[in-house]
């Protein structure tokens, strides 16, 4: 909870925002003859920097040109955005359209995804994953958010100045400044690629990764100074208005909780060098301060209203700020300035890796490398840089329109996750039913990326407990674009089957099966696979507890399978909108060296929607041994436990025929949504029907089971977490259960 409450509390150094952008041309803007400069200061303040925004609308409604901008953290943000040419309304439109918990969500929706990787969610193991190396062992990211989808945002914004190097050459002249984390010193970022200094002037130490820029790590500005009045000076303007968010001081009465007491440390650091810039203020400049009261840094929802608390606080300076304006014409005049004509389409005439991404060149060459000779295509560029992410090995992927000699180009920059290439993830599921029926197991799994030129990955999955479990794969593509892909692999498992008779369990069984498969297949897009493959193996099964009741001895493995998956959902937890389905077909064959023939084919399909809170899935399920016979016991088809006739208990219907329907009502009950510190929480219900048969023949619809199921469940970073009551058949049953998914 305390490392919850200081990430929290880092957040409040500053955040970000973003928009759409038009274009300026070489020459800076100029104030009027016979007028003074005037310079506009914006500080840092997280959520609490929206002010700014209306703010900067007051002053164009009261014709108050701006010569020159400086800003920290998001004021750097509202600033660089206004310096790019936007006006207020523009930047307050953009506002409106994001999604901040989304955006603090640094990794790709799950429905973005490559389908091999969302397939890592159907595991008990917990969410995300440590770095692993032979020299350093555990490796953690340098940030919790690294930034992509800002990076991105304001990417989008700044598209029409992206080849701007010289911030003096913005619609608005512009000073960004951030704070050197090795040295702590502050450094004013007067030129560039405006997005990256954007981006690197609002990360906050521990939350943001830092951002690297010629060689020095940046992070957010109001460590050294939240307000740079200096900056706006050094621009050469007369008058300063300047604009102070900062996170005001608590009393004594105010610091009752952990949270309070940090948020006080860090409104301290911060407030020390605010009061300096405050006091080099001179007469004639003019001290905006907006009344947003104890509103914390990271209260996004509240942005509207700290907009319209902007721009009541400069109504509240009109008198002196009425001196600055202009009249109608020259004010039309100041705007035209900063409007410039639409570019003409910009001709790439080469991309190349950025300094960091040359380990990537054939990548960036087989993926973007068509796009040179040809006019820009900017939503092209942004599918394919959004194509790598869901790839989800590189913690960033930006791009940049750039100059050489007489030529632009496009500089693709992949950068690799610094944690990586290793990424080790742990977890724990754990079920139990209050009567005796517990399942624990502990597992990890490695991936190892880029094992070779064409990006092969090794994937390692141990797994300790009631089912021991190990697997072994190398996913090998065929080329840096192709879908088709190789994947050789290694599988040994042992499964416990209970054999329960009239409520109670009379046996339990121990099954192992070794396996060795080689599969070939096609990834389609990023939302299905195809894999058509052979294994080979040997098994066995014997009774562990009670009279043996099914067959024991050894037996051989040998089949061809063909599966097919797809998978859209938005989560694998507690989905919203989407659907998946997958469908198998296994025909174990004495040819392939199978004890029998035995033919198996199982399906799937789950579908999800949402209105406002509430969300309703449903799902079919079904399978049969076609012949009625399996080769090995743990090609049963099994029914009972939580969700699956909730009431039975574990495996209570076994047999070589299925089918099961379920409707799952949920609704969030917890506030807000699913972002950086939230671990949303749900109250919902299900409704069951389903049965096992013996062979084709008893199947009969007419004899279907029916169970349900009423729980409080919760989306932890560990998996979600269920405390169910289940009813079928007139049995009850409790369940405590973590790692479980639909």
């Amino acid at each position: 909870m305390m490392i919850r409450l200081v990430l929290m509390a880092a957040v409040a150094i500053g955040c970000l925002a973003g928009p759409a952008a038009v274009r300026a041309d070489d020459a800076p803007a100029e104030s009027s003859a016979g007028r003074q400069k005037i310079g506009l200061v914006l500080s840092g303040g997280g959520a609490r920097g929206a002010a700014h925004i209306g703010v900067i609308r007051a002053l164009e409604q009261m014709h108050v040109p701006i010569d020159a901008v400086a800003g920290t953290s998001m004021g750097a943000v509202v600033g660089g955005l206004y310096a790019a040419g936007l006006s207020g309304d523009e930047i307050a439109g953009v506002f409106r359209e994001l999604d901040w918990q989304d955006l603090l969500r640094d990794r790709a929706p799950r429905k973005d995804l490559v389908y091999r990787r969302k397939q890592d969610d159907r595991s008990f193991l917990a969410t995300g994953g440590l770095g692993i190396r032979a020299d350093d062992g555990v490796v953690l990211p340098l940030g919790l958010v690294q930034g992509q989808k800002i990076t991105q945002v304001l990417r989008n914004a700044t598209m029409g100045v992206a080849d701007v190097q010289d911030f003096d050459r913005l619609p608005t002249p512009f000073r960004g400044l951030a704070t050197d984390l090795e040295s702590g010193d502050a450094v004013v970022l007067s030129s560039g690629d405006l997005a990256t200094v954007l981006r690197a002037s609002m990360s906050a130490p521990g939350v943001f990764a830092p951002v690297d820029i010629d060689g020095r790590l940046l992070v957010d500005g109001g460590l050294v100074d939240n307000l740079p009045v200096d900056l706006a000076r050094e621009m050469g303007v007369d008058i300063v208005i300047a604009v102070d968010v900062s996170f005001p001081l608590a009393k004594r009465s105010g610091l009752e909780t952990p949270l309070d007491v940090t948020n006080q440390m860090i409104a301290i650091m911060v407030r020390r060098g605010t009061e300096a810039s405050r006091a080099g203020l001179k007469p004639g400049d003019v001290l905006v301060e907006p009344e947003l009261g104890r509103m914390t840094s990271i209260d996004f929802t509240r942005m509207p209203l700290v907009q319209v608390a902007g721009e009541a606080a400069v109504q509240k300076q009109q008198v002196r700020l009425a001196a600055l304006a202009l009249p109608l014409h020259d004010y039309a005049a100041y705007v035209a300035s900063r409007t410039r004509a639409a570019e003409r389409d910009v001709q790439v005439a080469f991309v190349r890796p950025a300094p960091h991404s040359e380990q990537d060149s054939a990548r960036i060459e087989a993926v973007f490398g068509d796009m040179a000779g040809r006019p820009l295509d900017t939503q092209e560029l942004k599918q394919k840089a959004y194509g790598q992410y869901g790839l989800d090995r590189y913690e960033a992927i930006d791009y940049k329109v750039v100059r050489d000699g007489g030529e632009r180009g496009l500089e693709i920059d992949l950068r690799r996750k610094s944690w990586g290439p290793n990424f080790l993830r742990v977890g724990m599921s754990i079920e139990s039913d209050y009567e005796g029926g517990t399942y624990a197991n502990a597992g990890a799994r490695l991936l190892m990326t880029g094992v070779n030129r064409l990006d092969g990955e090794l994937l390692f999955d141990a797994q300790l407990g009631e089912d021991p479990h190990f697997h072994a794969e190398l996913f090998q593509p065929l080329s840096l674009t192709t879908e088709f892909f190789v994947a050789p692999a290694f599988h040994y498992d042992l499964e416990t089957l209970q054999i329960v008779q009239d409520g109670n369990r009379v046996a339990q069984y121990r099954i192992r099966d070794t396996q060795f498969l080689l599969a070939v297949g096609a990834e389609l897009s990023n939302w299905g696979e195809l894999r058509v493959g052979l294994r080979r193996g040997t098994g066995s099964s014997h009774v562990m507890v009670g009279e043996p009741v099914a067959p024991e001895g050894d037996f051989d493995l040998g089949a061809a399978y063909l599966e097919f998956g797809y998978d859209r959902l938005d989560s694998a937890y507690f989905p919203r909108h989407g659907q998946a389905f997958r469908a198998s077909w296994q025909s174990d064959s004495e040819a392939l060296g199978a004890s029998a023939n035995a033919d198996i084919v199982e399906a799937n399909w789950l579908f999800a929607r949402s209105r406002e809170r509430n969300s309703l899935v449903m799902s079919i399920a079904a399978g049969s041994a076609l012949d009625n016979r399996v080769v090995s016991p743990s090609e049963l088809f099994t029914l009972g436990g939580f969700l699956n006739l909730s009431g039975l208990p574990q495996d209570a219907l076994i047999g070589t025929q299925y089918g099961i329907v379920r409707a799952i009502l949920y609704r969030r009950i917890s506030r807000g949504g699913t972002g950086l510190f939230e671990f949303p929480a749900y109250m919902g219900a299900s409704l069951e029907a389903g049965n096992v048969w013996q062979t084709k023949q008893d199947v009969d619809f007419g004899d279907l089971k029916y169970g349900g199921s009423a729980f409080l469940a919760a989306e932890t970073p560990f998996g979600p977490l269920y405390l169910a009551a289940g009813f079928a058949e007139g049995d009850t049953a409790f369940y405590l259960l973590l790692g479980k998914t639909f």
